[in-house]
């Protein structure tokens, strides 16, 4: 590898660090944190705030050598190719797929041409709009243009890894690059730390167009004896799980609320609430659906990946779990809404998501 390029990695590691850095106690949570890390996605837009997939550590420029049957020059483009996504915010899955991609069209290897006016890691063309020649011989631009493609995709975080890259590339050969899957995992694994969860992040919808918000037993329920208040449900999962869109809709708030009951100043989202003395839903997102149902989104780990005004999909990754706000512990507090966003509009969300056909966890 050149020392240009390696000079480049070392000044993105230190970058990535530091967009990072809000997320680094994510690495706490044990080995279901890099599984979990890798279904991080975005809802039809890059995250506002700092990438879940902090969770894994930057290629090290000091660390690149042969890996199995790849030697170290193509090791080095499949980091850049990682590190370029880190930069971007593009989860653990989206490396997998241009890892393999760039492996089916050139061997990890930047070449100078290919069929027709093909070019670099990614064989893109300059006469189909990619860039210029000496733009798309440059690992670091070629990746960028691979996942800024692949972010305009939908839902290509759940499909099989050949469709997605055959969206992206129109290759001749739409099926060649499934082969390469597994060998891409293992570099990605290799190269960042996450070891598992690096597949497909599929969410089942159901024929009404709903589904679960997340796969969680559910905790506390909606206006019970002992909280006749809590006018939602508590669906209990680990910290960092991806939280889905419920249905198609237009999120109609991302806020902070998190209060200290000692001082009625603000608490913080950026930390975990406490039960006693913090009150509010922390970090949380609603969405606004077809027939005036809102759905509601509580607790949330960090700064949701969503922004008022965004379309969203039914099962897009609108943020992650966490304990904000009034919590004792991770898990994501649901509610659903008919008509408004109050708590005198607030429904019983277990029969509701019944009649949708997408029950919550039990």
């Amino acid at each position: 590898m050149s020392t240009r390029l390696l000079s480049w990695i070392a000044a993105a590691v230190a970058g990535t660090i530091l967009l990072c850095s809000g997320l680094a106690t994510i690495l706490m949570f044990g080995g279901d944190g890099a599984a979990i890390a890798a279904c991080y996605t975005t809802a039809s837009a890059a995250p506002s705030g700092p990438s879940a997939a902090a969770s894994a550590h930057v290629p090290s420029p000091g660390g690149i050598g042969p890996i199995g049957e790849w030697n170290a020059e193509q090791v080095g483009n499949a980091a850049v190719i990682i590190t370029v996504g880190m930069r971007l915010h593009i989860p653990p899955r989206g490396w997998v797929i241009a890892v393999a991609t760039a492996m089916q069209e050139s061997s990890l290897i930047n070449t100078l041409g290919g069929d027709r006016d093909s070019i670099g890691l990614f064989q893109q063309r300059p006469s189909q709009g990619w860039g210029t020649p000496e733009q798309l011989h440059d690992p670091q631009y070629a990746a960028a243009k691979f996942y800024q493609k692949l972010q305009t995709i939908g839902g290509w975080q759940a499909m099989p890894l050949t469709e997605a890259a055959q969206k992206v590339q129109i290759s001749a050969y739409p099926d060649a690059y499934a082969k390469w899957e597994v060998d891409a995992s293992r570099l990605v694994a290799a190269l960042t730390g996450v070891s598992a969860g690096l597949a497909a992040c599929a969410a089942t919808v159901s024929a009404q167009g709903w589904t679960q918000p997340v796969h969680g037993k559910v905790g506390s329920g909606f206006r019970t004896a002992d909280r006749p208040t809590h006018d939602g449900i508590d669906l209990i999962v680990p910290k960092g799980t991806p939280i889905h869109s419920a249905s198609a809709g237009t999120v109609s708030r991302v806020r902070c609320n998190a209060i200290d009951v000692r001082t009625g100043g603000d608490w913080g989202c950026d930390r975990d609430g406490d039960p006693n003395l913090t009150r509010g839903c922390g970090w949380y997102v609603d969405i606004d659906h077809a027939g005036g149902v809102v759905t509601r989104y509580c607790h949330q780990l960090i700064r949701p990946y969503v922004h008022v005004g965004q379309h969203v999909n039914a099962g897009d990754v609108i943020g992650i779990s966490g304990s904000s706000g009034h919590s004792s512990g991770s898990h994501v507090h649901y509610e659903v809404h008919l008509g408004g966003h109050t708590s005198a509009t607030a429904v019983d969300p277990a029969p509701f998501m019944a009649s949708v056909g997408a029950a919550l966890s039990q």
